[in-house]
């Protein structure tokens, strides 16, 4: 059984959502029935979903990971903000980790990758469904968060569950998986491992109570979110997925090219990939679709970004990558000069995601 609260969308843009509509202080309009409007999404908080190794990286205690070194209460290196005044024209991609131009990125140590991630945290901690998280079970003690970049949805996440809590951070970046260990609440004690998503097993869910992660279905093809559906199954672990990419975005004012960049965005973001057809924007359906047919009870909340000029650097730095994305889908587009209106005078934005609760009785 599927519940879902306010609209869902795979891959239609800007549609207004049920209920009665208002207006909220980014001048977007809310949905007072069902909840904030659902929009399209940046590709963001989560590494690649290519291949990797099951090989351990580091232990960590409260007091910061045995392996690698800790910084107990520091903040994270490379994570802080880009450069909100960097040129007007500039269009870079996105990749799994974020908005990259050429030569921005650090293939080696990941470093943009974690700017990108710290950057978005805070829209991220805003835009989330916390009352899904009042749904899960008293019992949650032990959480693999998948693709778990930085570590910014266990940070969220752990104050709102009893204590004590153990947390399994798989990603394919060793760099970002010693980040996310040493930036973990007191109260918490952290695993580490180098794994493909797409590996995982019930096996390694033994002991687990729940899964998690964030924006990270929209890299998954269709038969990879049945298999992870069916794997959460066979091991009776809940699962709370957030901020996957619904296909929609709203911007105030409108510019007569905001469609054809999120049609643009939104083909992109179905694009085949290595022989994988990722999902993009149809990811919340299929992943409601695919944990229901294996037996649990579903709940899909909105969670979209509110962007705009109070959050200047998070807003140019999104609006270089969706543009770029646009043009590498359409290239014959209008988009340098499209691009240097809206960073010359940043919109309000609705940026669409949707969070998903799925609890196997």
């Amino acid at each position: 059984m599927t519940e879902v609260h306010g609209r869902v969308g795979t891959g239609g843009r800007r549609a207004a959502p049920g209920g009665n509509a208002t207006s909220d202080d980014a001048g977007i309009p809310t949905d007072t029935d069902g909840g904030a409007p659902v929009s399209d999404d940046v590709a963001g908080d989560r590494p690649d979903a290519g291949n990797g190794g099951g090989a351990e990286v580091a232990t960590s205690s409260e007091s910061g990971p045995v392996a690698g070194g800790g910084r107990p209460g520091g903040a994270l290196p490379g994570a802080g903000p880009r450069d909100a005044n960097a040129p007007g024209g500039e269009l870079g991609t996105f990749s799994e980790t974020g908005p990259a131009g050429a030569g921005t990125v650090d293939e080696t140590t990941g470093e943009f990758s974690a700017t990108w991630l710290g950057l978005r945290e805070p829209a991220d901690a805003a835009a989330r469904a916390l009352d899904l998280v009042e749904r899960l079970p008293e019992t949650v003690r032990t959480v693999r968060d998948l693709g778990c970049g930085t570590g910014s949805l266990g940070r969220w996440l752990s104050p709102h569950l009893a204590t004590p809590q153990h947390w399994i951070m798989t990603d394919l970046d060793p760099a970002l998986l010693l980040r996310a260990a040493d930036g973990m609440p007191a109260g918490t004690t952290v695993r580490t491992q180098q794994l493909d998503v797409t590996d995982l097993t019930a096996a390694d869910l033994a002991g687990t109570d729940l899964v998690t992660c964030s924006a990270l279905l929209d890299l998954l093809t269709a038969e990879e979110v049945e298999r992870l559906a069916a794997v959460c199954a066979e091991a009776r672990v809940s699962v709370l997925f957030t901020l996957s990419v619904t296909g929609e975005v709203r911007l105030a004012p409108e510019d007569p090219l905001d469609g054809q960049v999120a049609e643009a965005f939104n083909e992109h973001q179905r694009r085949t990939h290595d022989g994988r057809r990722l999902l993009g924007p149809d990811a919340p359906e299929v992943a409601a679709e695919a944990f229901g047919k294996a037996g649990a009870r579903v709940t899909v909340r909105p969670s979209p970004w509110r962007l705009g000029p109070a959050l200047p650097a998070l807003t140019a730095e999104w609006l270089r990558g969706w543009v770029g994305a646009a043009r590498e889908q359409r290239p014959d587009l209008p988009l340098d000069d499209y691009l240097d209106r809206r960073l010359a005078s940043l919109p309000h934005a609705s940026v669409g995601h949707a969070d998903l609760l799925a609890i196997f009785d």
